[in-house]
């Protein structure tokens, strides 16, 4: 009986030590993705689920390119094996002039996390350095602001700071780091700080936290961007904090690194906005009876923000809730114009924005995949040539897929061939989830799922196809 009981507290005692063991600071076999599903279930699928190694939306930046050492380094939500469900905040590198790329490194092991809420952010400093944001969740997960020990290195992270964030978006300015997250104060709000150097920082501020007259509860998501030292933000509400009555739009900016917040027009208003009608509201689509989804933003050559997104009638997935149209709404300096793109046959269907010289682009899963009415698709190219007035398919990037390709993601200067990347993966069942990237021409290229060695090229997956 002692040898039992010893075997037993044996048994126990390595069991939790190896639930201790952290993976941070380690390699792992190669580029993979977190597979995940949120268990809402509807007639025709979760609510979302599938390759999310590069969600949500509300991570910005996940990629920025370098040009001082010609690499895109990137970050994802990976895992530890093809079985595995197990989150790892990852970093990884495309070496542009080797067209390689590097063995990807664990910033962060979320252990007992699966989820990729908890999913991170990148941010590149003045002197080189890769801060990775690592994502909370409420109070439960802290967040956290980790530091590559070495100038664009991304062999070992050291941690700065523990916090509560989610959703982390972070943004270098000439006078320091800006930075927008969400905190659950019994809802998602809109926060914000700032920092000179990554390491000491403001308390955190409010910006938003918008309750309907009568409603106990609120709540925002939000996507942000930056050109130069304006930072503007397009963010939606959350009726009574229902998540699944997302609805409205809205948009602040700041150019004087968060003193001071105005609408787009220039006007300083109040923060943190606590009523629905305010001058930053851009649209409102609760009287309309339509759900709002943010995807991307940018500002055009005149630097006004552009905002893509997602509407539908509804949270559940299915044919009942379409028409699920992609939008483009621009400022013209005068008026908020909004233009149809696409529609595609999910909520969580999710693309980016390209602003360029001569034409606008949406890359995102428009057309359908093998996965119907699960979350991502085919991924496509529309193209404007007339600042988002009209919209036209440019090309389809993938064809004939297996897995659905989910959540298309921007780097920051987005340099070819690195242009967009994503995951794949099945929705409707657990399955292996894959990195890719493509170009602004549509060719694709697969991250390897196994590689042979430090270094390893990419494959070619599709060559560009015209319409």
């Amino acid at each position: 009986m002692k040898a039992i009981a010893v075997l037993v507290i044996l048994l126990i005692f390595k069991t939790t030590l190896f639930a201790q063991i952290s993976f941070n600071n380690t390699k792992t076999e190669g580029y993979r993705g977190i597979w995940f599903e949120l268990n809402q279930k509807y007639p025709f699928g979760d609510k979302y689920s599938g390759g999310l190694g590069t969600y949500t939306a509300d991570h910005i930046p996940m990629a920025v390119y370098a040009p001082e050492v010609g690499k895109t380094f990137f970050v994802y939500g990976g895992t530890t094996g093809e079985k595995e469900k197990h989150l790892l905040d990852m970093i990884g590198c495309y070496d542009h002039r080797k067209n390689v790329v590097e063995k990807p490194t664990v910033v962060y092991d979320k252990q007992t996390v699966n989820d990729p809420h908890d999913n991170p952010s990148l941010l590149i400093d003045k002197k080189g350095y890769l801060w990775v944001f690592v994502s909370g969740r409420a109070k439960l997960r802290p967040g956290f602001k980790m530091r590559s020990s070495k100038p664009w290195s991304i062999e070992k992270f050291e941690q700065v700071t523990s916090e509560e964030m989610t959703y982390p978006q972070p943004w270098l300015l000439d006078q320091g780091i800006i930075h927008l997250f969400t905190k659950y104060t019994g809802v998602r709000e809109l926060y914000y700080e700032t920092s000179p150097d990554g390491v000491t920082w403001t308390e955190d501020k409010k910006l938003a936290g918008i309750r309907a007259e009568g409603d106990k509860l609120g709540g925002h998501y939000q996507i942000s961007w930056h050109t130069g030292n304006k930072v503007g933000t397009f963010f939606n509400r959350h009726p009574n904090g229902n998540v699944d009555k997302r609805t409205d739009m809205y948009y602040l900016q700041t150019t004087d690194f968060g003193k001071s917040w105005t609408t787009v027009e220039g006007k300083t208003v109040e923060t943190p906005l606590t009523t629905v009608k305010n001058p930053a509201m851009v649209h409102d689509y609760q009287s309309e009876g339509k759900n709002v989804y943010l995807m991307d933003m940018d500002f055009d050559k005149s630097g006004f923000p552009v905002c893509l997104y997602l509407t539908s009638k509804g949270h559940e997935p299915g044919p009942g809730n379409s028409p699920r149209q992609w939008k483009v709404t621009k400022w013209t300096g005068k008026e908020w114009i909004t233009t149809v793109v696409g529609e595609s046959d999910h909520n969580y269907d999710m693309g980016s924005l390209y602003l360029l010289k001569d034409t606008w682009l949406v890359i995102g899963p428009l057309v359908n995949g093998p996965q119907v009415w699960g979350a991502g698709g085919e991924v496509v190219m529309m193209e404007s040539a007339d600042e988002g007035k009209t919209w036209s398919l440019k090309s389809q990037v993938t064809f004939n897929s297996t897995l659905n390709n989910s959540y298309m993601r921007r780097p920051l200067n987005a340099h070819d061939p690195f242009f967009f990347f994503w995951a794949d993966g099945n929705p409707d069942q657990f399955s292996i989830s894959r990195l890719h990237f493509g170009d602004a021409q549509g060719n694709v290229y697969r991250m390897p799922y196994t590689m042979k060695g430090q270094q390893q090229k990419p494959e070619t997956i599709y060559p560009c196809r015209k319409p």
